[in-house]
């Protein structure tokens, strides 16, 4: 295996993050993901592979660790209501009523089935924030806001998973049909057993630092346990996704109970700080990449069209569930509304959802999944840039 264009990668990698200092009016993942495309067309590159696995196995825990254990505990208990309901109630409606949008958009245009186009928003679903968080708290001077769509979005995407293994299965025909019993019996299983070995593990891993002061071997715990949890919990058929994240919340909430090694607390950040970026750099880089290879066909304007529909959907989701109940509604006006919608910006869970459906090699997904990168590229692209323009324009 040649390693140097992965050595490449991350040295454009530095370089954007370091020119982009502000991270304002154009942020890194944007920048990084055009710079991918480009990089398909250079033959230098050919020999990158892009997987599922690599994405969801080595990526993704590492992303979500990070999230997870820096989420402050306050922000739970000031909002855990509405990030739960959005994470679960919401993205289900979201599913449903995005379906609906792209099966009426895509009738006059192109033959998709109803379960296809449900397939297509359970990919959109997913929200990925990391590049507008840190926008809306600067602009807005409202950490809720920030908190909101953070928490949301390390949450939701064990739930997409769920949503898609049963939407896709039922398009590829290995299931005849959508039973709701059985289609509720596996996300309990699979979220709740997810959710129970992350705190387990979480807790573990708390009281594990005190044996030693050593802040090497504690940080190496801090990998055993993102990685750990994942993979433990997968092997039982449980959310990898959910119990990395609440290992991580667990961690968080030690921290403001009983952890007060500040220099362990420096240390970890340091550590988890330089995988971040890393795994930024390359994650966005390899959207690019793998994205190009996709997006020469025939339906760009449907792709337009579905991207809208679910701003619109988004945008009603969160409306009706801040308006529906009282707390809520003291805390979100129409234009917290509309930012929050705005920031539900798609990314690396909706690339190994594709990546999970191209996979399987049917026949019959090659358009779903064209449609879907699509929509994603613009989303990642529009939405990063127009976070800060809409929030000056809306919060000023």
């Amino acid at each position: 295996m040649n390693t140097t264009p992965y050595i490449l990668l991350l040295l454009i990698g530095y370089i954007i993050f370091t020119i982009d200092k502000k991270k304002e009016d154009i942020p890194v993942p944007p920048i990084l993901v055009l710079i991918g495309i480009g990089l398909f067309f250079i033959p230098y590159f050919s020999s990158i592979e892009v997987t599922k696995d690599v994405i969801y196995q080595l990526f993704l825990p590492g992303l979500l660790f990070v999230s997870a254990y820096r989420f402050p505990p306050a922000a739970f208990r000031r909002n855990g209501g509405i990030i739960a309901f959005l994470a679960t109630v919401g993205i289900l409606i979201t599913v449903f009523l995005l379906g609906m949008a792209i099966y009426a958009l895509s009738s006059p245009i192109v033959s998709i089935s109803f379960v296809g186009c449900l397939l297509i928003a359970a990919i959109l679903t997913p929200t990925d924030p990391v590049s507008v968080t840190s926008i809306l708290e600067e602009v807005s001077g409202k950490r809720m806001m920030a908190e909101v769509v953070e928490g949301e979005s390390f949450i939701n995407d064990g739930t997409s998973i769920v949503l898609f293994t049963v939407i896709s299965g039922i398009y590829l025909k290995d299931r005849k049909s959508l039973d709701i019993g059985t289609f509720l019996g596996e996300f309990l299983y699979v979220s709740l057993g997810g959710i129970f070995i992350g705190l387990a593990v979480g807790w573990l891993f708390s009281k594990a630092i005190h044996i030693t002061h050593h802040k090497e071997y504690q940080v190496t715990l801090s990998i055993i346990l993102a990685y750990g949890a994942f993979n433990f919990a997968e092997h039982f058929g449980f959310s990898g996704v959910l119990a990395t994240v609440f290992a991580g919340i667990m961690l968080s909430f030690e921290f403001d109970r009983s952890i007060k090694d500040d220099l362990f607390r420096e240390s970890l950040d340091g550590f988890w700080g330089v995988v971040e970026i890393s795994i930024l750099s390359l994650l966005f880089l390899f959207i690019g990449i793998v994205a190009s290879q996709h997006l020469s066909f025939d339906y760009w304007g449907l792709a337009i069209l579905i991207f809208l529909a679910s701003l619109i959907v988004r945008l009603l989701i969160i409306t009706g569930s801040t308006q529906l109940f009282l707390p809520w509604r003291k805390k979100f006006g129409w234009k917290e509304s509309i930012l929050l919608s705005w920031s539900g910006l798609r990314g690396s869970m909706s690339v190994f959802l594709i990546l999970s459906l191209q996979a399987k090699e049917a026949d019959n997904t090659g358009l779903i999944i064209s449609l879907s990168f699509a929509a994603v590229l613009i989303s990642l692209i529009v939405q990063s840039i127009g976070i800060h323009p809409l929030s000056k324009k809306l919060l000023k």
